[in-house]
């Protein structure tokens, strides 16, 4: 079990803007394993850093630790309209993974954000929160559904079980509710098939940013190297919101495969500092894939631990 001195540790790492981004990252995750409320305290004093990604990452952790004590802060920054959309989505969501009903009425009130990856966020915030207050948790693990194989908190519960053409409809569909259309997504991504894959990768095209930004998020959990033309692509494309090139670049780094380096490589120079940002931190991530040393998320605490 971690000590204080460890949560402190890794904390200090977290806030310094001196050290380098990739390393901040590793402190972070390391922090959201330990949990607690000293690291749900480092993560979110650092809110006020300058770069929208690392802000993005300490929400998404946040959420993911589902904490109530971070509710809070994700409430100022969600209301923030000063921080970057990125980061202002990844509270709603958090807040969403969450799922306190008393967040409700922000959600709401934010669903009609004129930013709309943030609108979308809070609406299918709303819709999360409503299924487990009527009995949505019981729901993922009953009679025709599917539970996760990943760990992660997500913005959807998956689809019932249905067949290949029927997710396929239902993910691809732009008229239905975009929660409808999570709720293929994660069924995809819980199959794990190539099929499934390269379904999922059609997503990529579709005209919602913060939909095709999580398609890249599930295509990273999912690791296979069939999606890496399609990862590719959205990474480079300049017209691309930077929000799915951000997710594109870290399913890169998650797949691990030595043709995920060229594009990672060529944008780490590139002028738009999330590009930049996600793809040092991608090349990172893909390090620590190709190593059977340690795990990413607690690899700072065991080398200190070694000391």
């Amino acid at each position: 079990m971690a000590s204080e001195q460890d949560v402190a540790a890794m904390g200090r790492i977290l806030v310094n803007p001196q050290q380098d981004l990739p390393t901040r990252f590793r402190a972070l995750f390391t922090l959201r394993s330990l949990g607690g409320p000293e690291a749900v305290q480092w993560i979110s004093e650092t809110f006020e850093d300058e770069s929208a990604l690392l802000k993005h990452e300490l929400a998404y952790c946040l959420g993911q630790m589902q904490d109530e004590r971070a509710l809070p802060i994700l409430e100022t920054v969600l209301k923030d309209t000063k921080q970057e959309p990125m980061v202002r989505h990844e509270a709603g969501e958090a807040l969403g993974a969450i799922g306190n009903p008393k967040v409700l009425d922000l959600l709401r009130q934010y669903s009609e954000d004129p930013v709309i990856e943030v609108a979308e966020t809070c609406q299918l915030a709303v819709r999360r929160i409503e299924w487990l207050m009527n009995g949505g948790g019981v729901e993922s693990f009953g009679e025709g559904a599917d539970s996760s194989p990943y760990s992660s908190v997500d913005p959807a519960p998956p689809a019932p079980r249905r067949s290949m053409a029927e997710l396929r409809k239902q993910l691809l569909d732009e008229a239905l509710p975009l929660f409808e259309r999570y709720r293929a997504m994660f069924a995809l991504r819980n199959l794990g098939t190539e099929e499934a894959v390269l379904t999922l990768a059609d997503g990529l095209r579709c005209s919602s940013a913060l939909f095709r930004h999580e398609i890249g998020y599930v295509l990273g959990q999912m690791q296979h190297e069939a999606s890496i033309p399609q990862l590719s692509a959205a990474l480079e494309d300049e017209q691309e919101n930077a929000m799915v090139r951000h997710e594109c670049a870290e399913a890169l780094g998650s797949i691990g495969h030595v043709a995920c380096l060229p594009p990672l490589r060529h944008y780490c120079g590139h002028g738009e500092r999330v590009v930049r940002e996600s793809c040092m931190v991608a090349l990172d991530m893909l390090a620590h894939e190709s190593s059977s040393e340690f795990q990413y998320a607690d690899s700072l605490l065991r080398v200190r631990t070694a000391q």
